[in-house]
């Protein structure tokens, strides 16, 4: 089949992400978009804010969106696949709805939706394709979505966190390496959004373990440095007396103190140095590793680091050639295999109210109502 064929029947790929304000009167706008209905005092957005402000009133992540979508860009063209490229957020501009009227004016029928969340939970799964649902309602003549699979095992992926810590390594005194401490960071979630991950329950920290042990294993390859590793959570936002994910990586630096290690702090619950990387981690995190004498190091997200450009490549001509009929290799390292295509309609759910959803399983409901 020709290159330019592969993607068939996608006529179009869309970059999905979460979006963030690009200008110091934005902040409060933004905040107030990612927060509704979920009766997050005004306080805690002004304190939320600030993290912001202080770092200039811009969040990265919009322009870590434009370097991945010029990256895949470039990366279709050098295959020989062509194929436009989109990008919407959900939380700010340009806004899903806006990219999604768009590819409709611009005659795209069907696109596969490559989603920057690498695990499955409400927040990192379901809540986009809600967002894509209420992106295309309405609009008449709107493409027909598919998202890509979760991705979080993917050789590209982990590949791309791999390198990013064999980086931070090179960076410590070579006496001291033997010696380093792995901290994998995501974004914390109540525990019932945890329970409620995945198909069976559990997903979203059963899918973080095993990419830290992968890419610690890589490690492990690659220096001969079997290295000891935890998972620890940042960004918690919700009421104190709701259970979240522990530990804070403040509280597991605390820990930390008293082995006298260095630490590399991996943020592979992240694909890109966003806010919660640069406040949370490079300032927060940094500061308390200053405070207790522990020397950090943080390790890059995946960004536009070359394994993990052409891992999205290939997560669309996979689900391309699957909705061929064909029966693909679905690349996945570890034990927990490829993830699913299609989400099942009970599948991470709204813990505040079922809504409509886009990409579930045809069996479960029609896409009409999905």
């Amino acid at each position: 089949m020709p290159a330019r064929s592969l993607a068939a029947p996608y006529d179009a790929l869309l970059l999905v992400s979460f979006g963030g304000p690009e200008r110091g009167e934005d902040v409060l706008p933004f905040l107030t978009n990612v927060t509704r209905g979920r009766g997050i005092p005004e306080g805690r957005l002004h304190e939320v804010a600030r993290h912001y402000l202080d770092l200039g009133g811009r969040s990265p992540i919009n322009d870590q969106c434009r370097a991945l979508l010029a990256a895949v860009r470039h990366d279709l063209a050098e295959q020989g696949i062509e194929l436009p490229v989109y990008w919407g957020n959900r939380n700010w501009d340009p806004y899903l709805r806006e990219t999604l009227a768009t590819m409709a004016a611009d005659g795209v029928r069907r696109v596969a939706a490559f989603v920057t969340s690498a695990y499955a939970s409400y927040s990192g799964c379901r809540q986009y394709r809600e967002n894509l649902f209420d992106a295309v309602d309405g609009l008449g003549a709107s493409p027909q979505v598919d998202r890509l699979r979760h991705y979080f095992n993917h050789p590209g992926f982990v590949r791309a966190n791999v390198d990013a810590v064999l980086a931070s390594l090179e960076t410590l005194d070579h006496d001291r390496r033997p010696d380093a401490r792995l901290v994998f960071v995501t974004h914390s979630i109540p525990l019932s959004m945890a329970a409620a991950s995945g198909p069976g329950g559990g997903a979203y920290q059963a899918q973080h373990l095993s990419t830290a042990g992968l890419v610690a294993d890589g490690v492990r390859v690659a220096t001969g440095l079997a290295l000891p590793w935890e998972l620890a959570y940042c960004s918690r936002s919700g009421p104190p007396e709701v259970p979240w994910l522990e530990p804070d990586i403040n509280d597991h630096l605390e820990d930390l103190r008293v082995d006298d290690c260095p630490v590399v702090v991996s943020p592979i619950g992240f694909v890109s140095d966003h806010m919660e990387v640069a406040y949370d981690l490079d300032t927060e995190a940094a500061e308390t590793a200053a405070s207790l004498g522990i020397s950090m190091t943080r390790a890059a997200t995946a960004g536009v680091h070359p394994a993990f450009v052409a891992m999205i490549r290939e997560l669309l001509l996979e689900r391309a050639a699957a909705e061929r009929g064909d029966h693909p290799d679905r690349a996945a390292l570890g034990g927990l295999g490829p993830s699913w295509d299609l989400c099942a309609a009970n599948c991470c759910p709204n813990p505040r109210a079922s809504r409509p959803a886009l990409c579930e399983a045809p069996s479960r409901v029609s896409r009409s109502a999905s």
